[in-house]
């Protein structure tokens, strides 16, 4: 032991006088091999005029470093210490210490830097954690905030409750750091000892949408015996024993749900105000925000104060009224019929003014639920009111169809881009939010025509806008095999020296040779889950790359003219004209052919013929040949893989089997690029981020885009994904027959886990019924076997569809339910929900006069007994015997 540490006395008195005399590069070893405690002696004494010196040297090492280096626990904390040893100000720290590559160990980097700190005798560190502390950003991880709490405790400095901390402070209540000594502390005594908690607490009430983050349970043993939403349990218990103020924690809550947000973000206040369990007295106090959460606040919180509201003795029948015609009218079955409930005893208790209160019982008889109808005008004509008097109208309209405003004519392309400038701003706003498959064909289109002028400028405008990128298009997403972001970024990335483009134009050659090298369909990458239609955009940015910058090249081929991604016949004819004596680049020409109708005439086939090139006349061959034929489809269902060895998390969340499509090229047609040939791909290899581009690859190809596209919309319903439907609107605007795929992604969208996406699939749903485009029956047959099937949930498709005939489209919504009916009417367990459709069907029945037979409906109601599946059925029977 003395050996060792007179070797590391010997070692420290030898640094100092290293650093002493000028040199830097032990330091930056010692760094780089996390040797912070050697730091801390080696920088004791040293003169402060050195210490500077030695600062700027280290700015200049570390931001020669910074991009490539992830700085961790022991090589970040080696920095950290280095940094408050020499650097001058807290402001120059704070800009090497805030940047989230860098994440020293946060107690012991904290106690170190204070050391040094006080052995330099400066006074700014506290200033240093404050400022740290107010930069973090969505892109600050955990590990980087433990180290700036550690700091802020260690100079006893107050937390900035700006948003982000505020996530990670919660974050890490959920994550807790694990010691040696063992698991954790249960939240409840963490929460007791943390020194944030009171500044912390106030904000988790303000940010909107925090509360999705604020019902996770804690795990001390096993999963299966985890504490369900825990902080909201923690926060009553901390109240019950008077560490935080029970009053702000009741007013907080009811104010955050009087607020307002999305109703996930709401059930963590939700479940605070059910733990915390107010009083009489103290629901008394509050009954005019009770009475706002009953009339406007979601259904959970709505429930919450309708149960405290019926307990209070005292509250006035006529505030009772007031409220009750507002309840009466919400979507929420369960709360109006509780409130008819109190509605119907208040009544009775209260026979002198029943007549009044059976007129507000009256208002539930517009519900557009059938059976709250039926409820109100039995409780309204019990208690003297008769609900049919309130009717000003006829009692039945005249029936009707759909009513949707006419498709508008395709949208025209936006203009090309002309000027750097503006090119500048387009990729800003391209790399500055995270990537989401937006079109690249203006961008590409006008980067080739600015770089063949000025290629000088177009580096300089573009450089610093791809060095402020978002961070996800930093690299390729191994995970995810249709990320562009690599190609795109190095495409933008324009070089100037003689010798970087020439690097530049062999990587890109390289991987177009790959291309000539391998038969059909077009690689630049070998991975099956790649389809096609994306491979042939990847040759495309590599066929641009290798030709970027050429003098005089007049712009891409296949830059659409129209918004969805299809191009004019006779625009491509020009171009092909502007273009002269110099070849067509061949993926660009096999793309602009892609995208042209297929409807073309003789005679512009005979002006690319005479051109009198060879991409003229490959145009013209193309033309008269009818351009790509639409595919031969078939609907097979796909199996779950096996389970594997062992235990298999994964295999549980996948659903036991998906219904998708097959695609085949028709006889006589061999398929050169491989894009009409698509085999189901196999259960949970979906990935969404890039598949955007798809249509306006195919713009006149629904189906084959579709049967693509269809794995990632199915996993938004059978894997409860997001955004997999963003899609469909966009395969509306195209042309071309849709298809079982396309049927069958209009299903699996309408029952979607998220809203977002199945707004996406009702979009796609009216815009192709306005157009006459859309197989009701076909997608209704999809949707009744799906939810026969258990593969998807119908109580998430009714929203939808009652939208959708609310929006105009009735007929096109009975057609659609009729055709679902009987397969789930068949299925040997009721789905949930489909009473409410059975409901649905009456109305659009009703209101659209069309009489569809039903099979199965009439044993249905031929039942027995009064459930509400036969009352249902009961009522779409006889509503279709009046047709």
């Amino acid at each position: 032991m003395r050996h060792a540490q007179q070797a590391f006395l010997k070692s420290t008195v030898r640094r100092q006088r290293e650093l002493t005399a000028g040199g830097t590069s032990d330091l930056f070893d010692l760094i780089q091999n996390s040797s912070a405690g050697q730091i801390v002696a080696a920088l004791t004494d040293l003169p402060e005029q050195r210490r500077r010196e030695i600062g700027g040297d280290l700015t200049t090492w570390f931001r020669q470093r910074h991009r490539t280096t992830w700085w961790t626990a022991g090589s970040g904390t080696a920095l950290a210490v280095a940094i408050v040893g020499c650097l001058p100000t807290a402001a120059q720290a704070a800009t090497i210490l805030a940047r989230n590559t860098v994440n020293p160990h946060g107690e012991r980097a904290a106690a170190l830097m204070t050391k040094v700190a006080e052995d330099r005798g400066i006074t700014w560190l506290g200033d240093l954690a404050h400022r740290l502390a107010t930069r973090v950003n969505q892109q600050t991880g955990i590990e980087h905030w433990r180290f700036l709490t550690a700091l802020l405790r260690a100079t006893a400095t107050t937390p900035p409750a700006n948003d982000r901390f505020v996530e990670l402070w919660l974050n890490s209540l959920q994550l807790p750091q694990r010691g040696h000594a063992g698991p954790p502390a249960p939240l409840t005594a963490r929460l007791r000892d943390d020194p944030f908690l009171h500044a912390m607490l106030p904000r988790l009430f303000e940010i909107d949408g925090l509360g999705t983050r604020m019902t996770f349970d804690e795990v001390t043993t096993t999963w299966p015996e985890r504490r369900r939403h825990i902080l909201p349990t923690a926060l009553a218990r901390l109240a019950a024993d008077g560490t935080i103020d029970r009053t702000f924690l009741i007013d907080a809550s009811i104010g955050r749900l009087l607020r307002g947000d999305r109703t996930a973000a709401l059930r963590a206040f939700t479940i605070l105000l059910t733990e915390l369990e107010p009083t009489t007295a103290e629901v008394a106090t509050r009954a005019t925000d009770y009475l706002r959460l009953l009339a406007d606040a979601p259904a959970p919180a709505a429930t919450i104060a309708q149960k405290a509201l019926r307990d209070l003795p005292d509250l006035e029948t006529d505030t009772i009224l007031d409220t009750s015609r507002d309840v009466l009218l919400r979507p929420d079955k369960a709360l109006v019929r509780a409130q008819l409930t109190w509605l119907d005893r208040l009544a009775r208790h209260h026979r002198d003014r029943a007549a009044g209160i059976a007129e507000v019982i009256a208002v539930a008889a517009g519900h557009p639920a059938v059976e709250l109808r039926d409820r109100a005008h039995t409780l309204a004509t019990r208690h003297g009111h008769d609900p049919t008097a309130d009717r000003t109208g006829p009692a039945h309209t005249r029936p009707r169809g759909d009513d949707l405003p006419p498709p508008a004519p395709p949208a025209p392309a936006p203009t090309p881009i002309t000027d750097v400038d503006e090119l500048a701003e387009e990729v800003a706003a391209l790399l500055g939010t995270q990537s989401q498959g937006t079109p690249l064909d203006r961008i590409l289109d006008a980067l080739v025509r600015l770089t063949t002028t000025d290629d000088t400028r177009v580096h300089a405008a573009l450089t610093p806008v791809i060095e402020r990128r978002h961070w996800s298009w930093d690299n390729e997403h191994r995970h995810d095999p249709l990320c562009l972001c690599k190609l795109v970024v190095d495409l933008l990335s324009t070089p100037t020296a003689t010798d970087q483009q020439t690097r530049r134009h062999r990587r890109w050659e390289t991987l177009l040779t790959a291309v000539r090298r391998t038969p059909a369909p077009p690689p630049l990458t070998t991975d099956p889950r790649v389809p096609p239609p994306h491979r042939l955009l990847r040759a495309r940015l590599a066929e641009i790359g290798a030709h970027l910058a050429e003098p005089g090249h007049p712009g891409l081929l296949a830059t659409p003219t129209h918004a969805n991604g299809a191009l004019d016949p006779l625009a491509l004819i020009e171009r092909l004209a502007a273009l002269g004596d110099r070849p067509a680049w061949h993926w660009d020409l096999t793309q602009a052919l892609l995208r042209l109708p297929a409807d073309t005439d003789e005679a512009v086939a005979g002006k690319a013929a005479a051109l009198g090139t060879p991409a003229g006349e490959r145009l013209a061959t193309w033309l008269r040949a009818g351009g790509l034929p639409q595919p031969v489809t078939r609907a097979v269902t796909v199996i779950r893989r096996l389970r594997r060895n062992g235990y298999d998390w994964e295999h549980d969340q996948l659903p036991p089997k998906r219904i998708l499509v097959e695609l085949r090229p028709p006889d006589g047609h061999d398929d050169p690029y491989g894009l009409l040939t698509v085999d189901p791909a196999p259960i949970g290899v979906e990935h969404s981020a890039w598949a955007n581009l798809l249509p306006s690859t195919l713009p006149g190809h629904r189906a084959v885009v579709a049967a693509y596209a269809l794995p990632i919309v199915a996993a938004t319903a059978d894997m409860d994904q997001r955004d997999g439907t963003t899609m469909l609107p966009l395969l509306a605007e195209a042309t071309g027959p849709g298809g079982p795929a396309l049927d069958l992604a209009l299903s699996y969208g309408l029952a979607a886990r998220h809203g977002t996406d199945r707004i996406a699939a009702l979009d796609a749903l009216l815009a192709l019924a306005a157009a006459g485009q859309l197989d009701a029956t076909a997608t209704g047959g999809h949707l009744g076997r799906l939810v026969a099937g258990h593969l998807v949930k119908l109580s998430r498709a009714l929203e939808p569809l009652r939208d959708a005939a609310q929006a105009g489209a009735p007929l096109t919504v009975w057609r659609l339910i009729a055709a679902a009916l009987p397969s789930a009417l068949a299925a040997p367990q009721p789905p949930r929900g489909l009473p409410d459709l059975l409901s649905l069907a009456a109305e659009t029945a009703g209101t659209t006069g069309a009489r569809i037979d039903v099979p199965g409906l009439a044993d249905v109601a031929g039942r027995g007994g009064s459930s509400r599946l036969v009352t249902e059925a009961r009522r779409l029977h006889r509503a279709l015997g009046t047709i």
